[in-house]
């Protein structure tokens, strides 16, 4: 069952004994050795197993499915315990009497590993048919025994999973139990277990975004993706996507969407923004940027548009200056230079101009009608307030989601 749900949900299987084959740097050396002598591992060796694997890449983007872990309630506390916490669990139940019948009729072919059955899955081809063993500890006894044991451990196991847990009779045929697991688990139920945050800041020019994002990053730990600083990197590092870039510095226009979104695919496909999450600004501006990011796969799960009246975002941006000797920055309302002669050298950079302001502030609300229609579940936030007061409200949408409009 395990096998069919990895192979429809594109998800990577993990049982005890692939766990255990595979050979890991280190730990698995260790746990390969100890497991031959003795046939098992600590728990502590196993979790350690676990956790590796787990963290490769293909668990992390397309999920796992764990078969038969954890098989005690000591496993299932250390797991815990790591963060590990699945979606779902599910419970396949069946009379002991039926699961000795069927463990009985187990068959192994010993050239390719494949599992038949002498009643349910017997193979048509008769050199198949011939070469099948049995394999060791099916018999009546030892699967009662192993039943045993297993009813045992999974009374203490399930009451860690109170919320998640669905039990489905295994006696019955096997597409039936498959189609009631696989409707579980695509269902979308509430859950304690964490989620990756993947925010994305929208607000016209002097809104707040790079501030926020900033605190987010600085106390969540997500990766601060700001495209405008990403595109000046690229080009900084001279990579292929850099030189594709730079004629369009050069000349001072606007980046091709086609390119900005490779850009960000390559950065958002990293490996620190798959498992710590990621706060994006600068992009997407409109609609149709909105539809590439989505088509790539990069969707965010948190959306805030930060509004912020015409006449605040002027005081904010056409004050600002910038000492061309320090290259410090300031403001002549907010943080003022120290002295006159300092004062006296500073520069006004083009695009903090009235006139710019107000084409930019033009261009970003006749988008963002599109931009709060597509995103439906966005929080719409009056960023004309204290940056902390502000921060204190993403906060709240991102653990808990407010309200459509907050004030």
């Amino acid at each position: 069952m395990a096998m069919w749900l990895s192979k429809h949900l594109n998800s990577s299987l993990l049982t005890r004994d692939n766990l255990i084959a595979r050979q890991f740097p280190h730990v698995a050396f260790e746990a390969s050795k100890h497991y031959q002598r003795i046939k098992m591992i600590s728990n502590t060796l196993f979790i350690q197993l676990l956790q590796e694997r787990l963290g490769e890449e293909d668990c992390i983007r397309r999920g796992w499915i764990l078969d038969g872990i954890p098989e005690t309630r000591e496993q299932a506390l250390m797991i815990q315990s790591l963060g590990l916490i699945p979606k779902h669990i599910i419970m396949l139940k069946a009379p002991d009497t039926v699961l000795i019948e069927r463990n009985l009729g187990k068959r192994i072919d010993p050239q390719t590993g494949e599992i038949y059955h002498t009643t349910f899955d017997w193979p048509s081809d008769p050199d198949v048919q011939n070469r099948l063993v049995e394999p060791a500890g099916i018999s009546e006894l030892e699967t009662a025994q192993k039943l045993l044991d297993y009813h045992r451990n999974i009374i203490r196991i399930l009451p860690s999973y109170p919320k998640i847990l669905k039990t489905i009779s295994a006696d019955q045929p096997c597409v039936d139990v498959f189609y009631q697991a696989l409707t579980y688990v695509q269902s979308n139920h509430r859950t304690n277990a964490p989620f990756t945050p993947r925010v994305l800041l929208c607000g016209p020019q002097g809104s707040g975004k790079s501030l926020q994002a900033a605190l987010l990053a600085q106390k969540y730990g997500l990766v601060n993706v700001c495209c405008g600083q990403l595109l000046k990197e690229t080009v900084a590092d001279k990579s292929s996507f850099g030189e594709l870039i730079e004629p369009f510095f050069e000349k001072k226009v606007t980046v091709p969407d086609s390119i900005i979104i490779k850009v960000l695919v390559q950065r958002l496909e990293k490996q620190d923004c798959v498992q710590k999450g990621w706060v994006l600004h600068g992009f997407p501006r409109d609609l149709d940027q909105a539809q590439m990011l989505k088509k790539v796969g990069f969707s965010p799960n948190r959306v805030f548009f930060l509004n912020v009246p015409l006449d605040s975002i002027i005081e904010r941006l056409t004050l600002r200056r910038t000492d061309p000797v320090t290259g410090e920055r300031f403001h002549l309302m907010y943080k003022p230079p120290p002295t006159m002669e300092i004062q006296a050298r500073l520069l006004q950079n083009p695009k903090d101009s009235e006139e710019q302001i107000k084409l930019e502030m033009d261009l970003f609300y006749r988008n963002s009608a599109e931009l709060e229609q597509f995103y439906r579940q966005a929080i719409i936030l009056n960023g004309d307030q204290d940056p902390y007061t502000v921060f204190e409200y993403i906060e709240s949408g991102i653990i808990n989601p407010l309200p459509t409009k907050v004030s």
